[in-house]
């Protein structure tokens, strides 16, 4: 079999012209772009302005430009765009190949600050110039080492909408792979000064193999404020935090509802759905669509801000989604109006209109004309509201619609929906009352203390109810969450007739969910007074309001490998929630166990990925370098003492061995240098000194100091020259790499994950 496969492979045409000539990414150059019955839906819909549906279609079945956005904290994104600006287009703006010369990549003109750019650069354009080589070669380390990602022009549409400030509590319903979170996690760090901002993120996700895709995005940007889970958005448990030694409900600042669709807005970058598509898609989901948006704005606190989000043109699955929520929520929400936030996209208002067809070609404008034998795969909600004021009222024309011909991008669809009032079926339904004492005993919106404009706790005496439609979840093991079904009976006995009438177009009910996947290591918190901290707070000198209790590590027995952080918010979450969600991940990992470390001050070295989270407590064991120390540090594997600057040098002389902070500060007065901190994990050694940084980000500090650290393709395994990396450096980076992912490979399976992807996290045991 396997034989046949390889014989037919090599028979066959591999199609690399043509999709050399394309974008990047583009391929499936055997794949015919026509779909009858898409183009008859859309003409007939009228989405598109008149005299534009052909320019629309062309654009459709063009290839979708390569879109780049600079990531990680503003000094640090700052550097990066000076460094491409300067040292890259620059120069691709004089290259000439076969007589053209090269578009250098633009910004996207709508996004803040120049972070975002896109380019119609094809694979074959870029082998034939070197120039363009190392272009891609940095564009490729930088998005291993988390600094650039590929992220679709459209999809960072949603995350500026939400505008988001550092103290806000996030929720990302839907957040795999993970672009638009790591977004949220740069924006709640704005201010690079403070390592705990007061808000977090919670990026949700419903494939326990896509959880760890996530873990691997967010990882990146080494973040203490986020926490990835594993449970069905539309029935994602109900959260509950400590407030003044009181139990009250977690309501969110901002939710991130992206939901899943029918995708038919991604056709230049997903070739197979041309040949997929049909109307039963949005039938399918718009039912899964509008419970996840309901599930959404319970969950979210009166003044908070949900942004709801689909890569589909179709209304079903948009406008459909957003009147239904809107009519059911009576007034409780409002959808906003967003036209002045992003200046320069161009978009369509959402139409407040439309028609519904099935795959068959039939079309229906009402839910009266739906014959008896459809109504279980149509339903009332996928129409337009039948009362004129109500649609009215509801001003449909805030949703925006982006066309891929506009602005060369892909199809999207984005609402901006604000909570007015507390839901209403939450008000007229409370749960009978509970023990208080139960540990998933909650506080609803409903409840007296509610219902004033913010979620206050409620009197003592007052009568418990369930968060906004709480739906509670089955947790392996049992627990309080077991009562759900008798709970739920004796509540459904108590509602009246006419209550029980009214509830017909409430929220959906309630589900019982069964946690699969794979089973991860415990969080356990250290106390302040944990035996751990008796050497590290010595050896570090750590300052008094070192916040002990944000550290955990993963196991309860035996000696304790790793320790992470978490902000007091999410250790907050974590403690009052253990029994009530799946946790994937959480924290940054800031100390590593040494092996023989006790006869060097500590057992516990830094670990690079929570430095900057650290250095702050840190008082002693830092060195203070230049520009040019960190290029030794970087491209020596164990410089001498002697190799360092005097300055540096008499710092290093007085710290006897261990783990230390290499740390440099930006000069304003020399704008040649890095006007961003740098900060190192190293280890001063009896007569050297080494940094232990992965090998990706040795090359993202190393550029924008300037240092060349690509290869020609022929000069690999030459000695490199006028500061190139050399190639045993390479090599001895990856080996560091390789060291850290087997010493994380105890904790189960993010470890293997980074490992897969060369050990992202990775830096090597000291050598004594």
């Amino acid at each position: 079999m396997g034989k046949r496969s390889r014989q037919r492979q090599k028979n066959q045409p591999t199609g690399r012209d043509d999709r050399d000539n394309a974008g990047w990414g583009a391929g499936y150059a055997d794949i015919v772009k026509e779909n009858k019955l898409f183009e008859h839906y859309y003409q007939e819909l009228g989405l598109v302005p008149a005299g534009e549906f052909e320019q629309f279609m062309d654009a459709m079945r063009e290839p979708l430009p390569a879109t780049i956005r600079i990531t990680g904290y503003k000094s640090h994104a700052k550097e990066i765009l000076h460094c491409l600006k300067d040292k890259y287009f620059k120069d691709i703006q004089e290259v000439e190949i076969d007589g053209q010369r090269i578009e250098a990549p633009q910004p996207l003109v709508w996004y803040p600050d120049e972070q975002a750019w896109h380019t119609n650069m094809s694979r074959k354009i870029i082998r034939k110039s070197p120039l363009l080589e190392k272009f891609h070669q940095f564009l490729v380390s930088e998005t291993e080492s988390g600094n650039i990602s590929r992220q679709e022009a459209v999809s960072m549409i949603p995350p500026l909408l939400l505008k988001i400030e550092s103290h806000h509590k996030i929720l990302d319903m839907c957040a795999a792979p993970g672009s638009k979170t790591a977004q949220l996690i740069e924006m709640l760090h704005s201010d690079m000064d403070v390592p705990f901002p007061e808000g977090f993120v919670i990026a949700n996700d419903v494939d326990n193999k896509r959880c760890y895709l996530l873990v691997h995005q967010a990882k990146r940007l080494n973040s203490p404020c986020i926490m990835v889970v594993n449970h069905d958005a539309s029935c994602i448990p109900t959260l509950n935090i400590d407030l003044d030694g009181k139990k009250d409900v977690l309501f969110y600042d901002r939710i991130l509802c992206d939901v899943p669709c029918s995708g038919d807005g991604t056709m230049r970058k997903n070739i197979d759905v041309w040949k997929k598509w049909t109307t039963s898609n949005s039938l399918h989901l718009h039912g899964l669509q509008l419970r996840i948006a309901v599930r959404g704005v319970e969950q979210l606190a009166v003044g908070g801000r949900m942004v709801y989000s689909t890569c589909s043109l179709n209304p079903i699955e948009d406008e459909a989604v957003i009147a239904a929520l809107l009519e059911k929520s009576e007034g409780a929400l409002e959808l906003a109006n967003a036209s002045a936030d992003l200046p320069g996209l161009k978009w369509m208002p959402g139409v407040s209109s439309w028609k519904l067809m099935t795959k068959e070609g039939q079309w229906f404008s009402d839910w009266s004309e739906v014959p008896g034998h459809r109504r279980t795969q149509i339903r009332p909600t996928m129409f337009p509201p039948t009362d004129s004021e109500k649609l009215s009222d509801m001003h449909l024309e805030r949703c925006m619609r982006i066309l891929p011909h506009h602005q060369n991008t892909g199809g999207f669809f984005v609402a901006v929906l604000v909570k007015k009032a507390p839901m209403p079926w939450n008000r007229r339904y409370p749960k009978l009352k509970r023990d208080v004492s139960s540990a998933s005993a909650v506080q609803a919106e409903g409840s007296p203390a509610a219902s004033t404009p913010t979620d206050a706790p409620r009197p003592p005496d007052s009568v418990p109810a369930a968060a906004e439609g709480e739906m509670e979840v089955e947790v392996e093991g049992g627990g309080p969450e077991g009562t759900v079904d008798k709970e739920a009976g004796a509540q459904k006995r108590a509602l009246s007739a006419q209550e029980t009438a009214a509830k017909v177009g409430g929220p959906p009910a309630s589900k019982k969910m069964k946690l699969f996947g794979y089973k991860e290591d415990p969080f356990v918190f250290l106390t302040e007074e944990d035996p751990v901290f008796t050497t590290i707070q010595s050896f570090y000198d750590l300052a008094p309001n070192f916040p002990k209790l944000n550290v955990l590590t993963r196991t309860h027995d035996g000696k304790k490998r790793h320790l992470y952080m978490v902000s007091k918010e999410l250790r907050n979450v974590l403690l009052n929630n253990s029994e009530r969600m799946k946790v994937i991940n959480t924290g940054v990992k800031v100390w590593s166990r040494n092996s023989d470390g006790e006869e060097f001050g500590s057992p516990f070295r830094l670990a690079q990925e929570g430095i900057y989270t650290l250095q702050p407590y840190i008082r002693s064991r830092i060195i203070r370098v230049s520009v040019e120390d960190i290029k030794v540090l970087l491209t020596q594997e164990n410089p001498y003492l002697s190799k360092l600057q005097e300055d540096a040098h008499a710092q290093a002389k007085k710290l006897v061995m261990g783990s230390i902070v290499l740390k440099y500060n930006p000069n304003p007065n020399n704008p040649t240098e890095p006007q961003c901190p740098i900060q190192l994990c190293g280890w001063r050694g009896k007569t050297s000194i080494r940094a232990f940084v992965p090998r990706n980000e040795r090359f993202h500090y190393l550029r924008m100091l300037g240092v060349e650290v690509f290869k020609e393709k022929q000069g690999l395994g030459q000695k490199g020259k006028d500061g190139d990396v050399e190639e045993e450096e390479d090599g001895a980076a990856a080996k560091e790499d390789g060291a850290a992912a087997k010493e994380d490979g105890a904790e189960g399976k993010e470890a293997e994950l980074e490992s897969q992807n060369g050990g992202e996290n990775g830096s090597s045991e000291p050598k004594k």
